[in-house]
Order: C-alpha cells, then structure tokens, then sequence
C-alpha cells in the first residue's frame, strides 16, 4: 500500500470538520416567519487560541456563544457554552446581517447589525449598551462587513443601490458615511459586499446581477462635511451568473461568487487585476456609456492577445439549492493553514472543499503519468531482449486522502502496482499471477463493466473517474464536486456559514433558528446520543417580551429570586433545542478565455475572518440580568439538558441581576454570564 506523502505530523491539516451538535433556538416572541437564523460571525479579534464566541442572528434576535474543547473523559457534555441572547425592542427591525467591530479607543468589542428598516445598531458588549446608530441608507441593509484592515471601517449594502462605507473613528462622529458606491454602479437591490484582505478593494453583487469590484480612495483622517460619491465601479460584468448573485467574496486576488437557481459557486478573477499594484484613481471607472456592454474593466483591454476581461478558474457543485436565495458560503483562509471552502445547501447537507487538495492532486498525477510513461520506456527496453534494468520503478506515494474504489473482480492496486515494479511474487489477493503483471491492463480491460477496467497507475476506472470529478481542474466549465460532505436529520437550509479565527470550529445556521457546529480536529460525538437523531440533545429557556405586571418565575437556586421593579418584570421563555491559506487554490487552472491561469493568488497577511454579532440589544436591556425600562428585571434563560437522548429537569441559571425560572432539576449547567464577567471573553485582544 502506498505511504502517505505528507508527514504524519501534517496529516490534521487534511481533515475536515465533523458533526458536533446542533441546536435550535425558538424565542415565543418571534412568530414562525421570524424564526430563522441569517448570519453567524465569530468574534475575529481575540487571543490566539483563547476560546472562540460567535454570534449567531435572527430578525428579532441573536445569541452569542462560546465553543470550548472537550477532553475524551467529558465527551458527553455539550461545548458550547451561551453567554447572552440579545433583543431589539424596535418595533420594525428584522435584522439579517451583523458584523464585528472595537471601541477605537478602548478596544471593547462591538456588535452592528443591520436590516430592512435601514439602520445600523451598534452595541457595546461587554456594557451591554447601545452605543450609536448609523442612518443614511434609503433601503433594507442585507449586508455589513468590517474591513480586516481596519475594525472602525464598515461596507453596508442595500435595497437603494448603494454600498456606504462608514468610519467609527471619532473624527468622523459628526459624519461617519465617509464614502458611497453608487451611481451607475447597480440599478437593484444589492445582497452582498465583500473588503479585500487590503481594505483597498470592495466587491458588491445583488438582484441585477452584477458583480462589481470598487476601487476605494483613502479614507479622510479628519471630519468631512460630505460622504465622498463613486459613480462608476472599475470592474463591473453580469456575465458570471445568470441569477441574482446573494454571495460574494475574495480569495486571494481572486473571486468567489454563488447566484440563485444556478447550484454552484463560481472561482474566477479579473484580467490585469492584482493588489500589489497602486490603487487606481476613481477616474480610471469605466462608464457604462454602452449598455451593450456586459463587462467593463479598468484593469485590461480586449487585445489580440487578451481578449476576456475576466476567467473562469473553476466551479464547485452545490446541488438542491432550487430557488432558495440569502444563502452564503464561507471561505477559511489564513496564512499557513489548508484554504477549506464551506456551503450549506437547502437539503440538511454541507460541503466543504479543501483548495491544497486540488494543487496536490494535480501534482500526483503529473507523478504518475511520468511513472507510467517511465515504466512503459523499460518494458520496450526489456522486450527488446536487453538485460531487465536493476533498480525496480516505484509508483508515487499516493495522497492517503484519496479514496479508493475497490472491486473484488479486479486485482489489488497493491498487486498491480507490485508486479509493474518487478516484484517476483504476485499478491495473495491478486487474481492475476507474477508472470503476466505486465498484461494487466489488457486482461483487465476485457471486463464487461467500463468502470472495472485497469487504468493509469494500475487504479481502476471507477477510482479515477471519482477522482476527477472531485479534483480535477482541468474544464473550468464542469462542476466540482465536494471533498466532503455532512448531513443533519430534518429539512434545514443553509443561510450563512462561519469559521473561527483557528479553523478548529464551523457553524452553520438557517431556517427555524437552527444552528449546525461542526469541529474540526475533535472527536465525532454526532452518533453518541441525543435530540432524537443526530447530536447531543440541550435545551435553553430564556427571556422573551416585555409582559408588565408579571414577575419572575420561580427558582430553585438557594438565592431567592429578586423582586420585580415598580415596571413589572419580563418573562417568557426562549427554548434552544441542541442536538447532536496561504493562498493556492490549484496550481495551475484553465482560463475561460483560452491559456492558462495561475492560481496561487496572493500571499500575505492572514485573510479576513470579519466576525458578526448579533443583532439588537435594544436599549431595554439583555437577557443576562439587565435592568430594563420601568425598572424590570429580565429572567436570563435557563437550561434543559437532554443528554444521551433524554431530557433531564431544568437548571436555574443566573444573570445579573435575577435568576431564570423553572422546576428544580439535576441537568447540566451552562452559564449565562453576568455583564460584569463578559470582558473576559473578549480578554487579550489581537492587536
């Protein structure tokens, strides 16, 4: 059997993230049309291996989590522990989308989120405050993202057209939209807006469409009067996708990008584009004088030699999407760690590819032809009579990540292989003798079923047909199919995936507040217990609505309950069910345009890993104790565990400042913690 050609101590890069749990988080003010979880971002600016937090958002709602390592000895308990649901009180918010941001001065971790009634909420977490509010845009926001350059820096997208980039710098508090992306740029509702790793560059797409690629001016380091006005992007083509395009973003140099109905995500890149160059000025856009025109490019000229404006490098499959749309992939890349590409479909199934595979593919193959074409050299050699060469020809290693199909019909690749080599004893297993290792393929070749036939490297047609339709790079035109792919009992679909900072953790989430964690270099603990199918099963009981005159339910912790204010208390119950890089991405890939695209994109600084929060923490309060208006008190939630797929009774859990209700029970406690325990979350954080 071949050996593994990475060291054994590289063999975890390889892997890919394995179920872990699921949980579902249903908030009895939300009607069935809100229960549906948008966006998920992990909290980017934390400690090097400190314990990630991401936030997860719904339209009324988000919860913000911690994911904690679980040792082999505590494999039943669920990691991942709730620090707070957080809810906006506006009466026409439904949020979508959240990002991550500092305090400029005190580096305490803000939350923003954003939705359809066209504000930016921002919130300091540790505080639980709502720190300012951003307006300006004329439409629903379905998109924020903060710059990896800069945290103060924000792109939002929405309804009107028109990306805003905001400063939080206090020099711009007076005016914080520093510069708008609009003009002739779309002429619909915009989906999507992505920063290059720079914060030079900024991608936009939505339902017309278009794909553009802006070009940002320096941002002002003193107070304007006036937001900065770009008319016309330096890249713009709706030749990419055929749909409304609700996902995009960079890869290096490089463009990921998915559209409705079309079940696939497309890797290309623009001709002539490339970071390391000066940024262009904003008079370098080309117009649109041309409708015609279906691609306009400031970065190169059709030419007798360069014709296209842009290639296709590669296509990755995502089947049963239908006309499901709002639905994000996630790219994790960071300097020195396998490049792994995630998608959630509307199937209960998620995808990943991991893009080192394609480049190290590409060089076994080129290995083994070199073999084969090597071998065949020293049989015309032999069978001329000569004396046979000494030293036996070894097949390359091949990658232990290759799967191999076996067919009982067929000799082992192991005897094949052997005999090639000049192994004087055939395998035990080998249905063909020593004598006649050198007709191999040829008898195999006479199976009736095409997929039994023996082919290059001794591997049958079966194994390198599977191969190629997961590796290979070849046909930018054909559909890749995933390295990986994990499914979940029920009907979930996908609606934005996220990697922590690390790439140990990926949290998928999507309708009815569902929520998938899957760990990557941890133990698959999907199949030990819980829920009632895949994962371990908890349950989380929390805050909802105000409701006045009501007080606090009963608690079994030995602390009495706190009375409720001279405005009532809130109550409600929140009911979470949990159950169970560099840069390359092939080495070398065809261009849509003829020739051949180099795919290393660029090196360099670690890409962004823009963490999101959840939205709305109104200025009532948060479920962790926060006084509210009129001098309630909100219950935090409390826990139902449901380990080993029973439920065990509820668990008190303590806030700040009362205690959540229900029946006194022995289940497993996860913490709310109160405001003042929350900066250690957020301790030591990245420069």
């Amino acid at each position: 059997m071949a050996k593994p050609s990475t060291p054994a101590a590289d063999l975890s890069e390889w892997d890919f993230p394995k179920l872990r749990t699921t949980f579902q988080m249903t908030l009895d003010s939300e009607g069935t049309d809100e229960a549906e979880f948008f966006d998920v971002k992990f909290y980017p600016y934390g400690a090097v291996n400190a314990p990630p937090v991401f936030a997860a958002t719904s339209k009324k709602h988000a919860v913000i989590c911690r994911l904690k390592e679980i040792g082999e000895k505590e494999k039943d308990k669920n990691p991942c522990e709730f620090l707070r649901v957080i809810r906006d009180d506006d009466d026409t918010a439904r949020n979508c989308t959240c990002t991550w941001s500092r305090d400029p001065v005190t580096g305490a971790p803000w939350l923003l989120v954003a939705g359809n009634d066209a504000k930016i909420k921002i919130y300091d977490v540790v505080k639980g405050k709502l720190v300012r509010t951003l307006v300006g845009h004329g439409g629903g926001i379905n998109d924020i993202v903060t710059s990896p350059a800069n945290p103060s820096i924000i792109a939002s997208a929405s309804d009107d057209t028109t990306v805003r980039i905001w400063s939080l710098d206090k020099v711009h508090a007076h005016q914080p939209c520093v510069i708008i992306l609009g003009g002739e740029g779309h002429i619909y509702d915009l989906l999507s807006v992505a920063f290059h790793r720079t914060g030079k560059h900024v991608l936009s797409a939505g339902h017309d469409q278009f794909i553009n690629l802006w070009t940002l001016p320096d941002i002002p380091n003193k107070h304007v009067e006036h937001p900065q006005v770009l008319y016309y992007p330096h890249f713009a083509t709706c030749e990419v996708h055929g749909n409304l395009v609700d996902c995009v973003a960079f890869y290096g140099d490089m463009i990921l990008s998915r559209a409705c109905h079309e079940d696939k995500i497309v890797l290309w890149r623009v001709e002539g584009f490339d970071s390391n160059n000066p940024p262009l000025p904003p008079s370098a856009a080309p117009t649109n004088f041309d409708p015609k025109e279906q691609t306009r490019s400031a970065f190169a000229k059709p030419s007798p030699n360069r014709y296209a404006l842009f290639s296709r490098l590669l296509q990755f499959s995502t089947p049963d999407c239908h006309s499901q749309f709002f639905m994000r992939f996630r790219m994790f890349h960071t300097q020195g760690k396998h490049p792994i590409l995630a998608f959630a479909n509307a199937k209960s199934r998620t995808f990943f590819w991991d893009l080192t595979r394609f480049r190290e593919y590409n060089r076994f193959m080129d290995d083994l032809r070199a073999y084969e074409e090597a071998r065949a050299q020293r049989l015309a050699i032999t069978s001329n009579g000569a004396a046979p060469l000494p030293q036996p020809l070894a097949p390359p290693d091949k990658p232990h990540w290759l799967p191999i199909k076996k067919d009982k019909s067929l000799p082992t690749h192991k005897s094949i292989t052997g005999m090639a080599a000049g192994s004087s004893t055939g395998d035990k297993n080998s249905s063909i003798p020593p004598n006649i290792a050198t007709a191999a393929t040829a008898t195999a070749s006479a199976s009736p079923d095409p997929d039994n036939v023996i082919g290059l490297g001794g591997y049958n047609t079966r194994t390198l047909t599977e191969w190629a339709e997961m590796y290979d790079t070849g046909n930018p035109q054909s559909l890749v199919r995933c390295h990986k792919q994990n499914s979940i009992e029920g009907g979930f679909v996908g609606r934005q995936v996220a990697w922590s900072p690390e790439g140990d953790w990926c949290v998928v989430v999507g309708n009815s507040n569902n929520a998938v964690l899957y760990h990557r270099w941890g133990k698959d603990t999907s199949k030990e217990g819980g829920g009632g199918g895949k994962g371990n099963g908890v349950q989380v009981v929390g805050g909802g609505k105000d409701r006045k005159g009501s007080t606090p339910a009963p608690a079994p912790a030995p602390a009495p309950a706190p009375a409720p204010g001279p405005g009532g208390a809130a109550t409600g119950t929140a009911r979470a069910t949990m159950g169970s890089a560099s840069v390359p991405p092939a080495a070398m890939m065809t261009g849509a345009g003829g020739g051949v695209a180099n795919g290393n994109g660029s090196s360099g600084a670690a890409a962004s890993r823009n963490g999101s929060a959840p939205p709305a923490m109104s200025s009532a309060g948060v479920n962790a104790g926060v006084a509210l208006r009129g001098g309630g008190v909100l219950a935090p939630p409390s826990v139902v565990g449901a380990m080993g797929g029973g439920q065990s009774p509820v668990v008190p859990v303590v806030g700040g400042g009362g205690v959540g209700g229900g029946a006194p029970g022995g289940g497993p406690t996860y913490t709310y913690g109160p405001p003042g325990t929350m900066p250690s979350v957020f301790d030591s954080q990245a420069a």
